[in-house]
C-alpha cells in the first residue's frame, strides 16, 4: 500500500465541550500536498491538532493508511510537524536539531548520519549544519524545520502557517521552495494557512473551512472559477457578488446585461474584478451597468479600480494597464465577455 493516505469520518472537535469543528468526510491522497484554508477560528488548526494527535476528538475517526489512528499518541503516528515559530532547539546545532528525533527513535549512528546528510542536501543546507538557530535567517530556519520533520520519513507531514513569520517576498519564495521540495520527496502533506494566494500556489486541493465546517474541497482552479457559494467566492481571491435581477421581458439580468446562460438563473452570481472591463459610455448600455470611478490605482500590469453604480454599490475592477486610467469621477460602462459570470449556490445549497 503507497504510504500517506489520511481519511477523517464524522469528525467533531471541540473545547471544554464546545464544538469547534465539524468535518464529515475528508480524504487525503497518498503524495498529495493539500491546503487547509480558511478564516480565522474555522477549525483549520484544530483539524491539524487532531491529524497530529494532539486534540481528542469529540467524536468520529482518523486513518492513516488504513489504520485507526483516533486514539494513538503522537509519538507513535509517524507523522511530522512544522510548526508556525519553528520550534528549533537553539543550544542545538542544526545537525544535532535534525538528529534529535532519531536519536529518540535509536536509530543506528551510521543510519542517522546518512539520513541528516540526505535532508540538508534536500533544502540545501549541507553547509550549515554546524550553525545554531540564532545564526540562520528566517528562511534557513523554515528549511531546518522542514528537514528535522522529513528526517523522520513521516507518512505525512503536518504544516502549521510556517511561512507566517517570514517577509512578503521571501515568503513567495519559500512557498515555491516547499512545493518543490513536496513534489521531490512525495511525501503527502497537509498545509494549513489562511493565505490565499499560497494555498492557491502551492496545492494539488484546497480544503476551505469556514465557521467551523467544510464549505467547499477542490483543485485551486476549481474554488477561483467554480466558487460553490459567495463565501468561496469573497474568501478565495476578490469577487463582485451581484443578484440576478429581471429584467422588463422577465429575462434574468446582471446590472441590466442579459445573463447568458441558460434557465434557471441563480440568485446571485459571481463575477472577477480582472474579467470586468470598463469603456466610455454609449446609448446602448444599459443603466445598470453605468457606473462611476470612486478611486483608481496602479498595480504593474493591472489598475484597481472602485466604482459605484447607481444603487450605492460598489465594485473592484481590475482591467490591465495597457490603456490610460479613467478619471476619478468619470462614469463609464462595465463590460465582460460571455461566460464570465459564474453563477453561486443558494443558502440550502441549489445553484
Amino acid at each position: 500500500m503507497t504510504s500517506g493516505r489520511v481519511e477523517v469520518r464524522d469528525l467533531r472537535l471541540g473545547y471544554h465541550g464546545e464544538l469547534v469543528l465539524a468535518l464529515d468526510e475528508l480524504t487525503v491522497e497518498p503524495g498529495e500536498f493539500v491546503s487547509v484554508l480558511g478564516p480565522s477560528g474555522c477549525g483549520k488548526s484544530t483539524l491539524l491538532s487532531a491529524l497530529a494527535g494532539f486534540v481528542e476528538p469529540m467524536a468520529g475517526t482518523v486513518h492513516i493508511d488504513g489504520e485507526d489512528v483516533t486514539h494513538v499518541p503522537p509519538h507513535r503516528r509517524e507523522t511530522g510537524m512544522v510548526f508556525q515559530s519553528y520550534a528549533l532547539f537553539p543550544h542545538l546545532t542544526v545537525r544535532r536539531n535534525l538528529e534529535y528525533g532519531l536519536r529518540a527513535r535509536k536509530v543506528p549512528r551510521a543510519e542517522r548520519d546518512a539520513r541528516v546528510a540526505e535532508a540538508l542536501a534536500l533544502v540545501g543546507l549541507e553547509d550549515f549544519a554546524g550553525r545554531y538557530p540564532r545564526q540562520l535567517s528566517g528562511g534557513q530556519q523554515q528549511r531546518v524545520a522542514i528537514a528535522r520533520s522529513l528526517v523522520t520519513r513521516p507518512r505525512v507531514l503536518l504544516l502549521d502557517e510556517p511561512l507566517s513569520n517570514l517577509d512578503a517576498k521571501l515568503r513567495r519564495y519559500m512557498r515555491h521552495e516547499l512545493r518543490e521540495l513536496q513534489q521531490q520527496v512525495g511525501t503527502t502533506m497537509v498545509f494549513v494557512t489562511h493565505d490565499q494566494s499560497e494555498a492557491l500556489a502551492t496545492s494539488d486541493r484546497v480544503v476551505l473551512l469556514a465557521g467551523g465546517r467544510l464549505e467547499q474541497v477542490g483543485t485551486p482552479e476549481d474554488l477561483y472559477r467554480r466558487p460553490r457559494t459567495a463565501f468561496v467566492a469573497d474568501f478565495v481571491g476578490a469577487a463582485n457578488v451581484l443578484d440576478v435581477r429581471t429584467g422588463p421581458g422577465g429575462e434574468p439580468r446582471v446590472l441590466g446585461r442579459p445573463y447568458d446562460v441558460a434557465a434557471p438563473a441563480p440568485a446571485r452570481v459571481a463575477l472577477r474584478p480582472e474579467v470586468l472591463r470598463l469603456r466610455a459610455v454609449t446609448g446602448t448600455d444599459p443603466e445598470g451597468s453605468v457606473v462611476t470611478v470612486v478611486s483608481v490605482g496602479f498595480g504593474g500590469e493591472r489598475y484597481d479600480y472602485r466604482v459605484r453604480t447607481a444603487d450605492g454599490r460598489t465594485l473592484l475592477v481590475s482591467p490591465p494597464a495597457d490603456t490610460a486610467p479613467h478619471p476619478v469621477g468619470t462614469s463609464v460602462a462595465l463590460h465582460w465577455e460571455p461566460g464570465a459570470v459564474v453563477p453561486l449556490a443558494d443558502e440550502d445549497g441549489a445553484a
